[in-house]
């Protein structure tokens, strides 16, 4: 226990340190592992495990809110490829400048040891970028979902380099993975009988750690790919992002124990600190090369600025491959160390760019001008919302008969948006004025432009949870007309009002009340 206590002041010491100068309290965890390790302190029990499940936790919960298609999309996967291909060639070129500069590690290192560095370095970190898209609520933003996306590109690639490094194929019985799709519908219909938070929660965390860890390193795989998978097959279930939600604490304290055991790798040495410092000269050019490769994918550079931003520093697979690797001989050891290092340093160096990010995207966004909407990708043009008054966010039942009241009652403009495409063109083709967004996107509200005509916003969105990301949108993009919204629980009209919702109805209570009104009339009516 006294190993653990010391683990806590020095990261909590640390994290708070980081978080006075204004960097996020990772990079404190992370000067406090390389403390620790440099000051003698033995490894504290159990760490890595705590470690293992922090990273697992977060990739089921890229799952639970990852749509499968978006990968197919080649702005993902050739962005993914012809990066990983050119920081390859430019990793090798920088590594080989550098050689003749009396460097021990790299006087002995061939091209083929260079390129399997120069690949690990190619990955950016599933950790840092999630963590910052969090911190943002990004992550259902364009650049969030497409910066996601390249990242488990990277991991796919990561896994195959690891299955190949082993030099042994994954386990026949691999194979038999094709039954969990219809275990986890099970497994989900199970789940629907489950009205214990606590309960609920454990469901999740099973989920992810036995057939999703577990039987994926059983049969050869890596078994956060596993637990990322199994997350992806409960995405469609109601409860999904719920569970995201009840696990979002846990998974931020193991988080900790991931970057506390980074800096425990070893001990640098100067040569280590020195290669280390000369690879953080890549970081910016790996993020311009973001920025080129999604500009030729006709997005937009606001987009294109934040996602490049987002992705340009170094992988925790970076340290998991050269272990690997260096296990089989194929890199000399010392090149962990080094990678620990240059992976620290980039998280520190990103850390301090990404909360520049706003400023950078809006001198960018000035400097440039951007193209013609129309040579623009589809899902990143502007959107205008063109003599609209009222807008209605959310077109289920609620927002349709909303927006045939405002409609024919009250003589109002209204234009409905929902991010359902099918509905969105069944609506269409039955007269509705609807636009196809996600309204929780802070992109989305970056798109519209805005008439200066929109004075009322009714949230009629099914979630609680999504109703209270708009109103507070709303209110930190000065929105200052009124907004009215719907809700299930009393308590849930109580925090809408106190975020600043003009008007909050009780969804029930209001079926309640007019089916009592028809009822009166109807019994009052002559027979």
């Amino acid at each position: 226990m006294e190993t653990a206590a010391i683990y806590l002041v020095a990261a909590f010491a640390a994290g708070g340190l980081a978080l006075l100068v204004k960097l996020p309290p990772l990079v404190g965890f992370l000067v406090a592992g390389f403390g620790l390790h440099a000051a003698g302190i033995e490894q504290m029990p159990g760490l890595q495990t705590l470690a293992d499940l922090g990273v697992m936790l977060l990739l089921f919960g890229i799952g639970l809110k990852l749509d499968v298609r978006s990968l197919l999309k080649a702005r993902v996967w050739l962005t993914s490829l012809a990066h990983m291909a050119l920081s390859v060639l430019l990793g090798v070129a920088v590594l080989s400048a550098i050689a003749p500069f009396g460097f021990a590690l790299l006087a002995g290192a061939d091209l083929a040891e260079m390129a399997i560095v120069a690949l690990a370095l190619s990955f950016s970190s599933t950790v840092f970028v999630v963590k910052v898209l969090d911190e943002r609520r990004d992550n259902q933003t364009l650049y969030g979902r497409i910066a996601i996306g390249v990242l488990i590109m990277q991991d796919i690639v990561a896994v195959v380099v690891l299955t190949v490094s082993k030099g042994a194929l994954p386990s026949p019985w691999a194979l038999a993975l094709v039954l969990l799709v219809p275990g986890v519908w099970l497994a989900g219909k199970v789940w629907d009988r489950i009205d214990s938070v606590e309960l609920s929660a454990l469901f999740g965390l099973t989920m992810a750690l036995v057939p999703g860890y577990v039987l994926f390193d059983l049969v050869g795989l890596k078994g956060d790919l596993g637990a990322l998978i199994i997350g992806v097959l409960l995405a469609g279930h109601r409860r999904a992002a719920e569970l995201a939600r009840l696990l979002l604490t846990g998974k931020e304290v193991l988080l900790i124990a991931f970057f506390v055991s980074i800096g425990l790798t070893g001990t640098p040495t100067w040569e280590a600190i020195g290669i280390a410092a000369l690879l953080a000269v890549l970081l910016p050019v790996k993020t311009l090369a973001f920025f080129a490769l999604l500009r030729l994918m006709r997005l937009r550079y606001r987009t294109a600025t934040l996602a490049s931003v987002a992705l340009g520093n170094y992988s925790e697979f970076a340290l998991i491959v050269a272990t690997v690797v260096a296990a089989t001989g194929g890199i000399a050891e010392d090149w962990v160390v080094v990678l620990a290092l240059a992976v620290a340093l980039s998280f520190l160096l990103s850390a301090v760019l990404n909360r520049l990010a706003p400023g950078i995207e809006a001198w960018v966004t000035r400097r440039f001008r951007e193209r013609d909407a129309a040579s623009l990708a589809q899902d990143d043009r502007p959107i205008d919302l063109g003599d609209a008054d009222t807008v209605v966010l959310g077109m289920g039942r609620v927002g349709q008969a909303a927006v045939e009241q405002l409609h024919e009652a009250h003589g109002r403009r209204a234009v409905g948006v929902d991010h359902d495409s099918s509905r969105v063109e069944h609506l269409r083709g039955h007269g509705f004025d609807v636009v196809e967004a996600d309204a929780t996107d802070v992109d989305f509200w970056a798109r519209v432009q805005r008439s200066g005509r929109v004075e009322l916003v009714v949230l009629a969105m099914p979630f609680h949870g999504e109703n209270l990301l708009v109103l507070d949108l709303l209110r930190k993009k000065g929105f200052t007309g009124r907004v009215a919204a719907i809700a299930q629980r009393g308590e849930e009209i109580e925090e809408l009002r106190n975020l600043g919702a003009d008007a909050a109805f009780n969804l029930y209570g209001s079926a309640g009340t007019n089916l009592a009104d028809h009822a009166v009339e109807t019994n009052s009516a002559p027979g």
